[in-house]
């Protein structure tokens, strides 16, 4: 059985020939690969290009890699794994504790790093089919979600905000954490920003669902998501 591959490695690595180095060996393998060097790009690219799986060096002009693995879980459960020549044991606990879902440290093997991809995207893709089971799938790529075999399109806005909450099914998120996971840039906007578009999301699952009510008001203080199943 031939595996098909065709994930996005997002590597963010400001060393030039080691950033080569991985994106030649993940290639070899049948992945894509986008380069970044600075710290600063990768969140903006992650929300509008939405990689399967990121290989984040710890120490990163602009902005460090546990910076951005806080910031980008956020808003995303997209795999991580961080590289680093740090080999503190408070580091290693430290970034997984933020997010991050493996460690490798340098120097390494080029390929320990691709059967690490392999493994965390194994990992990640059993997690997408338990979902399924659950009643809903989630494609990044596109902003749409698949509930209960009805496919429905999402803003890149409503999208997010569905994308949080589904990963903590009955979990409450006060509308400060959610405005937290949609706008990154610190921008002060209301409670009732929040409001319209947890709004528009719902009535585009009632419309397509109208049996069903996955994101539920919790009174004063939030929302939640419920499984459909």
């Amino acid at each position: 059985m031939v595996e098909l591959m065709n994930e996005r490695i997002l590597i963010v690595e400001d060393e030039e020939r080691l950033a080569s180095l991985l994106s030649d060996y993940l290639k070899k393998s049948g992945y894509e690969t986008i380069l970044i060097s600075d710290g600063r790009d990768v969140l903006p690219y992650v929300k509008n290009n939405r990689p399967d799986l990121i290989l984040l060096d710890l120490m990163l002009p602009g902005k460090d890699g546990l910076e951005i693995v806080r910031e980008l879980r956020a808003f995303s459960q997209v795999p991580v794994i961080m590289i680093t020549a740090r080999v503190e044991e408070i580091d290693r606990l430290l970034g997984l504790e933020l997010g991050a879902d493996d460690y490798i440290c340098k120097p390494f093997s080029f390929r320990e790093v691709v059967a690490r991809v392999k493994a965390v995207l194994r990992r990640s893709m059993a997690l997408v089919e338990e979902d399924e089971l659950r009643g809903i799938s989630l494609d990044r790529s596109r902003h749409q979600a698949t509930i209960l075999d009805k496919t429905i399109e999402f803003t890149a806005i409503e999208f997010t905000l569905l994308e949080v909450m589904s990963s903590r099914p009955g979990r409450i998120f006060t509308r400060d954490l959610l405005m937290e996971s949609i706008y990154q840039d610190g921008r002060v906007v209301s409670d009732r920003t929040i409001d319209s578009h947890i709004r528009k999301l719902r009535k585009k699952v009632h419309d397509i669902l109208p049996e069903k009510e996955i994101i539920l008001s919790v009174y004063s203080v939030g929302y939640k998501f419920e499984n459909p199943m």
